[in-house]
């Protein structure tokens, strides 16, 4: 029918402009399955992809024609041509990922993504952490991190040890510490973790938080302060944050910090849109789950008022 078949619709976050899906904007109504015949007047065919016709038209809304399954009833509406797919991928990609640790692991295993070690890292690492507390164990992804300046943070939440319940009388139990991982950890990370991200890593071994899992960090960690402005617009920067840490000294730069458990991805692997390390890291969570089981006393036998007449 010389129309491309709509097979995945990235969803995205609908709430903020820039970030959100074209066909995910209220009244579009575009379904899988659909075919898509018609793009800013241009008609599809297999000579002329619809990217082709989107040159130059990013931020700009455009009319669109889409069939049914069929080809056959066709309908004219307009959508919002995003400038840039990372983040509408990204946040897909996450979600995908967090639905496949809770089935694999049947419920028992949470899972976090860190972007960077900046603002953005640190609002999504809330954004999924304080969800995930529930399961009993949980995955740390810090694969492809930016770098910044917020992991102690980040790592101060994770190693807190939960040691008790607050139970008040209608909001529910809650964990002492508050926000406190339920069981056992792991983390993820890989060659395109640096910089703030090679010190989670390798801070997260240090600290003996769990197993770290994927392949060697990039290994660039002393950091720059970009202030130093041209009267052409430019800027210069120079190195000024060196990081030393007590079993390697400043070992870090120019090398990174290995996995406890080396594990590569491999072409075939992406192709077939495995990962094994995401499938290690929830059989190293599962396992240590096992020998052991995470904190949760019975409180039935919590004391209960007892009314006593005065003397």
């Amino acid at each position: 029918s010389d129309s491309y078949k709509i097979t995945n619709i990235v969803k995205g976050d609908p709430w903020k402009e820039k970030d959100a899906s074209p066909f995910m904007r209220p009244g579009v109504n575009i379904t899988k399955g659909m075919r898509l015949v018609e793009v800013n007047g241009v008609r599809t065919d297999r000579n002329i992809h619809p990217f082709q016709v989107l040159t130059n038209l990013a931020g700009k809304e455009i009319e669109i024609k889409v069939s049914d399954k069929t080809g056959k009833e066709i309908k004219s509406v307009n959508v919002l041509i995003t400038s840039n797919e990372s983040r509408l991928r990204y946040r897909d990609w996450v979600d995908a990922n967090r639905k496949y640790v809770h089935n694999k692991s049947d419920g028992k295993i949470g899972y976090v993504h860190v972007p960077d070690m900046g603002p953005r890292g640190y609002s999504e690492f809330h954004r999924y952490f304080l969800t995930e507390l529930q399961y009993d164990g949980l995955i740390v992804d810090v694969r492809f991190n930016g770098g910044g300046h917020v992991s102690q943070l980040l790592l101060e939440k994770l190693a807190r040890k939960r040691i008790g319940f607050d139970i008040p009388r209608w909001v529910g139990v809650e964990a002492y510490p508050v926000d406190s991982p339920s069981g056992p950890m792991a983390a993820i990370t890989n060659e395109k973790a640096g910089s703030d991200g090679d010190m989670f890593s390798h801070a997260f071994k240090l600290m003996n938080l769990g197993k770290l899992i994927g392949k060697r960090t990039w290994g660039g960690v002393v950091g720059i302060w970009p202030r130093n402005w041209l009267v052409d617009g430019t800027i210069t920067t120079q190195p000024e944050f060196s990081t030393w840490f007590v079993d390697v000294g400043f070992g870090i730069e120019n090398y990174g910090t290995d996995p406890d458990i080396d594990i590569d991805i491999t072409p075939q692997d992406y192709s077939e849109d495995k990962d094994p390390q995401m499938d290690k890291a929830i059989e190293v969570v599962l396992k240590e789950l096992k020998s052991n089981p995470v904190l949760k006393p019975d409180f039935d036998k919590k004391i209960k008022r007892v009314n006593s007449k005065r003397n």
